[in-house]
C-alpha cells in the first residue's frame, strides 16, 4: 500500500526534522508564478534547469500546463499568485512529447474511461451540467501553439494587471532546454 509507505516515511521526517531546509516563505523569492505540466519527468529537470529554489516560484500543473478557458481554475489561480502573493510575472512551459498533443483525438480517453466502467448515463451526466466531454478532454495539436494559446487568453484577461509579463517556453523533458515560444516583455 503506497499510502502506508509514505505516512511511514512522513512520521520519520517529521519527527526527524528533515523538514528544517525546506522552510520558506508563502511569498516567492523570484515574484514569479509558473504554470506547467504534471509530467512526472518535470518534477525535478524542470527546477534545475530554472535555477529554481524551495520558495523561490509559485507553481501551478495541471494535464498540459494549459489555460483551458480565460475563467478555469488555473487562471484563478495565477491570479490569486499575482494579487495576493506579490508574482509580477507568469511563465507557461509546456513541454516537448507532452501526453496531451497524443490526446488530440479525445476519443482515446473517452474509450479508456469506458474501459474502466464509465457508462453512457455517466457521459450524459456531463452533458446536461454542459460539459462537452470530447471537447472538454481534448488534448492539442502543438505544445508551442497551446503555450501560446495559453499566453494569449491570459494577456488579453480583463482582470490580469495590464504590467503584468506573461511568457511562454517549452522545455525538452529529456535535456533541460528551453525554447521561448513568446517573451512577456515584447508585449
Amino acid at each position: 500500500m503506497y499510502l502506508d509507505a509514505i505516512l511511514d516515511h512522513n512520521q520519520n521526517f517529521v519527527t526527524s526534522n528533515h523538514y528544517e531546509p525546506y522552510k520558506t516563505s508563502k511569498l516567492p523569492n523570484q515574484k514569479s508564478v509558473i504554470l506547467t505540466c504534471m509530467d512526472t519527468r518535470l518534477v525535478e529537470l524542470l527546477p534545475a534547469a530554472m535555477n529554481i529554489k524551495n520558495g523561490d516560484v509559485k507553481m501551478v500543473k495541471n494535464a498540459g500546463g494549459v489555460i483551458t478557458s480565460p475563467y478555469d481554475s488555473v487562471v484563478r489561480s495565477l491570479l490569486v499568485a499575482i494579487y495576493v502573493l506579490q508574482a509580477d510575472e507568469v511563465i507557461i512551459i509546456g513541454h516537448e512529447d507532452c501526453g496531451m498533443r497524443t490526446l488530440y483525438d479525445s476519443s482515446i480517453i473517452i474509450e479508456q474511461m469506458k474501459a474502466h466502467g464509465v457508462t453512457e448515463d455517466q457521459f450524459q451526466a456531463a452533458k446536461e451540467d454542459g460539459v462537452d466531454v470530447s471537447q472538454w478532454l481534448k488534448g492539442f495539436e502543438t505544445v508551442e501553439g497551446a503555450v501560446e494559446n495559453s499566453v494569449n487568453i491570459l494577456n488579453n484577461h480583463p482582470l490580469l494587471p495590464t504590467n503584468t509579463p506573461v511568457h511562454g517556453l517549452v522545455i525538452h523533458p529529456e535535456t533541460g532546454e528551453l525554447t521561448v515560444v513568446q517573451r512577456g516583455y515584447d508585449n
